[in-house]
């Protein structure tokens, strides 16, 4: 894990979001459709804390948990920064797979949007999955991120001298076989992984979770800057209509390959 570590002490999360708010309008959106009224929230693998103090602003009890001591930092700033400490539960420095300082049962709705882009070998990402089931009350909602397979086989595709060492067909057709993507360029992406669209509600379910929907995240994700800029220059309302559009396509499960991220959408069983 520290190579996320690194990562991440590096990389401007809060501002990505910023620079990308679809992904999160979109995931927002669903969120909000399913998380019960009032109650304790887990936002673990929070980075800066971005979906954390939206909650809070809702009301929300938040507890926020990250891997990246930096990134918890950051949270704790913003929290004070916008008015917000006093709706928090508290802000851990934590692996995904080893909650610790969380007993049994303690969310109504658990939040998990990133750590299991990083955990290549399957027990881990079982394991991860398995400490936010014991954390979630019984009937508990929760929401998990993952990057879909395909998705990175296009781009690999489309722009293969950026993502080495995707470059030729047969390291692309290794990937598509074991999900298990390695940078070859130094500072880019950490060792990742990315499931099989297909892999994902059966892979939930088997750790104990009753499937609800799966909503990409972000199915433009295809477009250039050029062509989201087209958009954006048609003025604010024009705009409201392509997020409006992006949100009511983003379960369409035929969708779901082109999205650069997809929200799982659970109850705890």
């Amino acid at each position: 894990m520290s190579s996320v570590i690194h990562y991440y002490n590096k990389f401007d999360e809060w501002g990505r979001l910023e620079r990308e708010p679809i992904e999160f309008q979109v995931n927002w959106h669903y969120i909000k459709k399913y998380i019960p009224k009032t109650g304790h929230i887990l936002d673990n693998g929070a980075g800066p804390g971005k979906y954390s103090m939206q909650l809070a602003k809702e009301g929300y009890t938040v507890t926020l948990a990250d891997l990246t001591p930096r990134l918890v930092e950051i949270a704790q700033n913003k929290a004070k920064e916008l008015n917000l400490s006093g709706q928090f539960n508290g802000f851990f420095q934590a692996d995904a797979r080893a909650l610790s300082m969380v007993d049994d049962e303690q969310f109504d709705a658990s939040i998990m949007l990133g750590p299991l882009y990083h955990l290549q070998e399957e027990q881990d990402r079982i394991q991860a999955v398995n400490e936010l089931h014991r954390v979630t009350k019984r009937n508990g909602l929760v929401f998990v991120a993952f990057m879909p397979r395909v998705k990175h086989i296009l781009t690999s595709l489309l722009y293969p001298e950026k993502w080495k060492p995707n470059h030729t067909i047969d390291t692309i057709q290794q990937f598509s076989q074991s999900g298990c993507f390695n940078h070859q360029d130094e500072g880019r992406f950490t060792g990742a992984y990315y499931f099989s669209i297909e892999d994902i509600k059966p892979f939930m379910e088997a750790q104990g979770f009753e499937s609800i929907e799966l909503i990409g995240s972000n199915i433009g994700s295809f477009l250039t800057n050029e062509q989201w800029n087209y958009w954006r220059d048609k003025g604010e309302q024009e705009w409201g209509k392509v997020i409006d559009l992006l949100i009511e396509k983003a379960n369409d499960p035929y969708t779901l390959g082109v999205s650069s991220h997809i929200l799982y959408i659970g109850r705890k069983r």
